[in-house]
């Protein structure tokens, strides 16, 4: 695992699934008999070297007679094999009460549809195993739990037009994404706007921006580059980031201007 905090709740699980066997009497080869696993996924199950499907939690559960005592930990190991980064972010994000974010390069994560994300990821060098990929676009799709929150928080988006034309995954994939932004911005607390390549002035020349007002107060921001991803807390940078959002959305097209944009761009693609 890449950090601690993810090792340490398999280590936890994997204790618990070593208690029971132990208590049922049973050795790791017969336990993972009794489930429809090997003794060697067992035993590094145990030891937290391996995730445990939700399939196995349930089974050994069942067949060691905990009560439902490690199925629950289904929700901890889901969240455990997220990227810690991914993790972070997803906090921030449960904490938000508004959440606006400039993309230049591609869709935003939290309105990609799950072939999007996967294409993405897909075309990463040096290139992520298909198991990690699997992993990176189930973590992205559970971050969309911030639209169902209530009481729902604003989400505002501006998109570079380059993002409604680059055909990620192919032609279809393409339609599908604009399709779901088209269904994604008829929710009343999202906003969705489009900055037109032939603007002049562009307060988002310098990159993608992220910002995130939590409940307490306090405003944070939040920006990628190749290679890192980090939360921005001095109230000065953040100041300077809200200012150049402000003037983003300000400059990009008007929520109305730009769902009849988006539907152009799905006609071309048609």
């Amino acid at each position: 695992m890449e950090d601690e905090e993810a090792a340490a709740v398999l280590r936890t699980v994997g204790r618990q699934i070593k208690m029971w066997r132990e208590a049922a009497g049973l050795t790791q080869p017969e336990l993972g008999s009794a489930i429809g696993y090997g003794g060697e996924m067992v035993s590094s199950v145990e030891r937290g070297r391996r995730i445990p499907k939700p399939d196995l939690l349930d089974k050994a559960d069942e067949v060691l007679g905990a009560g439902g005592k490690l199925s629950v930990m289904k929700e901890d190991v889901e969240k455990a094999q997220y990227p810690k980064k991914v993790r972070d972010l997803a906090k921030l994000e449960e904490e938000a009460v508004e959440l606006g974010a400039y993309t230049a390069l591609h869709i935003h994560g939290l309105l990609q549809t799950p072939e999007y994300a996967r294409a993405l990821y897909e075309m990463r060098r040096p290139a992520y195993t298909e198991e990690e990929v699997d992993r990176l676009v189930v973590a992205r799709m559970a971050r969309k739990a911030v639209f169902e929150r209530v009481p729902r928080p604003l989400l505002t988006f501006v998109q570079e037009e380059v993002t409604l034309r680059r055909p990620v995954g192919g032609r279809m994939v393409l339609r599908l994404q604009l399709e779901h932004l088209l269904e994604m911005s008829k929710l009343r607390h999202v906003s969705i706007q489009v900055m037109p390549t032939d603007r002049e002035d562009h307060a988002g020349i310098m990159g993608s921006i992220r910002l995130l007002k939590l409940r307490a107060g306090k405003t944070l921001g939040h920006t990628e580059d190749q290679l890192y991803s980090r939360v921005i807390s001095d109230p000065r940078d953040v100041q300077i980031l809200e200012m150049r959002y402000g003037m983003i959305r300000a400059q990009a097209l008007s929520p109305r201007e730009s769902v009849a944009f988006i539907e152009k761009v799905l006609g071309e693609e048609t």
